[in-house]
């Protein structure tokens, strides 16, 4: 064992499987380690860097802010936090919002704000392999069972939808129910889809019941699928859009985005957070969200992620026994392999390429939105040379 990990495993809780490679810094699309070597980061911090590592303008909206003040807490407001929420609100096409540290701090906003517009008998319901977070409220909704084993009872009157499934919303959906939470594109189960026939009857049903639906895009937001948010794909406008991962530019921030009776979901005291919408993270995020939406990012998702995609379905077709399936939108990728894909990553990190498995057998992609050709064709060629080299994937 390396001689940072051993000192990891004396000062930390064991609670992740830490990749062997002693950062440095980072440089773009790069992650450099303390021995000088450059990797290819397509984990993008789960989503979050999209603009990469060491962005100037990042950089210097976080010293300008910090400058000024770096916290005054929430009795007071700032001009960085109306310029940042107006654009996020622009952009979303929601009302209101309401700013976090995290991604399972909106989802727990949610769930309150839900419960207390709604009450707390109705029916709440998320789909099968989803996951919102590890906090209880976002375990409760969260379909992983190995997430959730020791942590019981979690919160009542909540259950899952199967994904995909038509017959399965019809049947559970009815007068009792309340909300509806989605993953558009689902990230850690493996990047899944929704389809367009379950929308559209989610659509139907929500008219006839009036229960809310709840976007969560905390992974597949901000310009990642080549569109504002994952929902954007499909016609639909939720009731609530949650957000976080990237729209603090590598600083902690999420938010609740709001619509119509939603935006009364709290009055003062109701709820509250010490550090969400953070002065600093929002200067951050502002950056982000220029570059993303202003400065041709969430195009350039679209564009290079469609040709990643379509390389890789090259790819699939000359190695079937390998390859099983090709998913995702945008630079939210998913490629499905017929066996464990940790040895993969393994083999990927050894040729400067960082990546990650999810479910196991699905190599997860979530490339900066700053990736271009270049960086994509050096993953494709070392994937392709694996792939075509070794058996058992």
């Amino acid at each position: 064992m390396n001689d940072f990990l051993k000192e990891e495993e004396k000062l930390f809780l064991q609670t992740y499987n830490r990749i062997p490679v002693n950062i440095s810094h980072g440089d773009g699309v790069h992650l450099i380690a303390k021995d000088g070597t450059r990797y290819l980061d397509f984990i993008g911090g789960l989503g979050v860097n999209a603009l990469g590592h060491a962005h100037p303008g990042i950089a210097a909206a976080i010293i300008k802010q910090s400058n000024k003040f770096s916290h005054i807490s929430n009795y007071f407001i700032t001009d960085i936090q109306l310029e940042f929420t107006a654009k996020l609100l622009k952009y979303s096409n929601m009302s209101k919002a309401f700013l976090t540290n995290s991604g399972a701090e909106a989802v727990e906003a949610a769930i309150k704000a839900i419960r207390r517009l709604r009450g707390c008998d109705g029916k709440i319901f998320s789909l099968t392999n989803s996951y919102h977070g590890r906090t209880y409220g976002a375990l409760s909704l969260t379909d992983r069972e190995n997430y959730k084993t020791g942590f019981e009872p979690l919160l009542p009157n909540i259950s899952t939808i199967i994904f995909n499934n038509t017959e399965d919303l019809e049947r559970k959906i009815d007068e009792n129910t309340v909300a509806v939470f989605v993953e558009f594109l689902q990230g850690e189960s493996g990047i899944n889809l929704i389809s367009s026939q379950f929308i559209k009857l989610l659509k139907d049903l929500k008219h006839k019941y009036n229960f809310a639906i709840i976007a969560d895009c905390i992974q597949s937001g901000i310009g990642r699928t080549g569109k504002p948010f994952a929902f954007n794909h499909f016609e639909i406008t939720p009731d609530i859009v949650l957000v976080a991962k990237s729209i603090g530019g590598g600083l902690p921030l999420g938010a609740m985005l709001t619509k119509g009776e939603f935006d009364n979901s709290f009055l003062y005291g109701t709820h509250g957070t010490t550090f969400g919408g953070n002065p600093v993270s929002c200067a951050a995020g502002l950056i982000v969200l220029n570059e993303v939406f202003e400065n041709g990012l969430m195009q350039n998702a679209a564009e290079i992620g469609n040709y990643l995609k379509n390389e890789l379905e090259e790819l699939k077709n000359r190695f079937p026994d390998k390859i099983k399936d090709i998913r995702g939108l945008g630079f939210m990728i998913g490629v499905e392999m017929n066996d464990n894909c940790n040895l993969l990553v393994q083999e990927l990190m050894q040729r400067k390429v960082l990546t990650n498995c999810t479910n196991k057998n699905v190599l997860r992609l979530l490339p900066p939105l700053i990736t271009n050709k270049n960086n994509v064709d050096f993953f494709l060629y070392n994937f392709h040379e694996i792939v075509k080299i070794n058996s058992g994937y």
